[in-house]
């Protein structure tokens, strides 16, 4: 495996380490819950194309990220609308005028729980 994409990986699983801390706090801050898996499934996405010499721009949109994969992370393709919801969370919802709540959350969670265990099968790891 490259060393760039194990900055990459790193940089995904302190993300996830992240959201998964903050959801189980007794005042969770949802919005830092929903960017933290967000910034996860976008840096194992970019890992995963940085490992298979796809060149990539800088984007927080998940699903360009996931169409630039080709048909390589098919397994994905059935996530594609809630990745497109989780990516404003990589920067609409930062900003004040969104928020997102326990629900948006927990999606947020159970998509960057998926993406996070597809990409890391593909370049496998356990």
């Amino acid at each position: 495996m490259k060393q760039r994409t194990k900055e990459w990986i790193g940089k995904a699983e302190g993300d996830w380490k992240i959201a998964q801390r903050e959801a189980k706090t007794t005042d969770p801050v949802w919005d830092g819950v929903c960017f933290h898996a967000q910034q996860c499934v976008e840096k194992y996405l970019k890992a995963f194309l940085e490992e298979n010499n796809i060149s990539f721009p800088k984007t927080h949109d998940l699903v360009s990220l996931l169409n630039l994969s080709g048909k390589l992370l098919q397994d994905l393709d059935s996530l594609r609308r809630q990745l497109t919801n989780l990516s404003t969370f990589g920067i609409v919802a930062r900003y004040p005028g969104e928020e997102a709540d326990r629900e948006a959350a927990e999606e947020a969670m159970r998509t960057g729980e998926e993406a996070r265990s597809v990409i890391r099968d593909r370049l496998g790891l356990s």
